[in-house]
């Protein structure tokens, strides 16, 4: 969704000096301490994919160990892009991918920075693995993972029980078919969410400030979120493989059953039209539309859906234009942002009244078909709707007025 403020409830700087250190022209080829640092990060992937605490242990400390088994992982590897000596060891650079088994078509790719020491032997022991300088944290970054795995989803969290996230994975459940009969199964239908102890957690996933998602009951995360300017955490994967459920837990709670299901089958809309949605698809659209199967079959009325909406029309204030991309700022002014959200909606909902849903998910598809932004959505109005953009938007003006007024 990205952002919700709706009505529900709420050293080495450069220096070449000795040693043939990567940045400095150096690669593992030619430095053995690299390709020793490697080949520890290669045993303890394995260990850890083997259950092997043991083993793991022998490569250094095994805090991660413990925070990530019960994580169902399909495969776990490291590649050490940069070893930078220190006065008690090193520090590595290293690029993590890794896979959830049965629900990631590829790897996450997220950048680590990893602190080792020297063993009396010689060899290399990993004292710390953390996010490198500008990178989101991964969930394990902030203690122990519980998981728990749904029909048609998993859902992984910290500082949370395994009954508490029960309740998350039965309202995924409920969403990805609910997805799959308005948009179709050409998708994974299956959704990983992700459940951090806190707001503040929730941000350093992400990468941002806490105060942007103040409020803000979850977000969706992905390449084409960054294509659009909508939050993605640093080392998000880049080939559309690993779609993320991030939920805000003190927004969440606020919200009442109603308001939890809607979010949670918006956010799995975002995770189904992703390889859709590009730098081409306006925020009015890809919210709009989550808002529109969101929304299905709830029963709220209109003006119970978009009461800022209903409010400026009854101030005879329609809009004169569909929302722009920056009306969806998570730093916008609460009111205004809920009213793109309402617009966006009831210009998708209009488009399923009066040329049909299948129309509608085919106008989307076309819309993110396109290679750029410009003429995007007037080709797909005339192509898919059989109308122009200036008519359009006086049929959606003239369905506000039937809806709210």
């Amino acid at each position: 969704m990205a952002g919700r403020r709706r009505a529900w409830g709420i050293g080495t700087v450069g220096v070449c000096l000795l040693l043939p250190l990567a940045g400095c022209g150096g690669g593992a080829a030619d430095d053995p301490a690299r390709a020793a640092v490697q080949q520890v990060l290669d045993r303890r992937s394995a260990a850890l994919l083997g259950h092997d605490e043991s083993a793991y242990a022998a490569t250094g400390a095994r805090t991660e160990y413990v925070r990530l088994r019960a994580l169902p992982l399909a495969s776990w590897s490291y590649r050490v892009t940069a070893l930078h000596r220190t006065a008690s060891g090193a520090t590595a650079d290293a690029d993590l991918r890794y896979r959830v088994a049965g629900y990631d078509r590829a790897p996450v790719d997220a950048r680590r920075t990893l602190t080792l020491r020297r063993r009396v032997d010689g060899g290399w022991y990993v004292t710390a693995d953390e996010p490198a300088a500008k990178a989101g944290q991964q969930l394990w970054d902030q203690g122990t993972v519980t998981a728990v795995k749904g029909a048609h989803s998993l859902v992984l969290g910290t500082g949370a029980s395994a009954t508490g996230l029960r309740t998350y994975a039965r309202l995924a459940d409920h969403a990805v078919p609910a997805v799959s009969g308005a948009w179709g199964t050409d998708w994974t239908r299956r959704v990983v969410v992700l459940v951090p102890r806190s707001l503040a957690g929730m941000a350093a996933m992400l990468g941002s400030p806490a105060a942007n998602y103040q409020g803000i009951a979850a977000v969706t995360t992905g390449e084409a979120s960054e294509a659009k300017g909508r939050a993605k955490p640093a080392g998000a994967p880049g080939g559309a493989p690993a779609d993320r459920v991030v939920v805000n837990p003190e927004a969440y709670a606020e919200l009442g059953d109603l308001g939890k299901q809607v979010v949670l089958t918006h956010e799995t809309t975002h995770v189904a039209t992703r390889a859709h949605t590009t730098a081409a698809t306006p925020l009015w659209l890809s919210e709009g539309y989550a808002d529109w199967i969101g929304y299905l079959d709830t029963g709220r009325s209109p003006a119970d859906i978009a009461p800022e909406l209903a409010r400026s029309v009854r101030d005879d204030e329609v809009p004169d234009a569909l929302p722009t991309d920056e009306d969806f700022a998570f730093t916008t002014e609460p009111t205004k942002l809920a009213r793109a959200y309402e617009t966006g909606w009831l210009a998708c909902r209009m488009i399923a009244d009066r040329w049909g849903p299948a129309r509608l998910a085919a106008f989307y598809r076309a819309v993110g078909a396109r290679p750029r932004r410009s003429g995007a959505v007037e080709e797909a109005l005339r192509t898919v709707l059989g109308t122009t953009p200036g008519e359009f938007t006086a049929d959606w003006r003239d369905y506000i007025g039937e809806q709210l007024g």
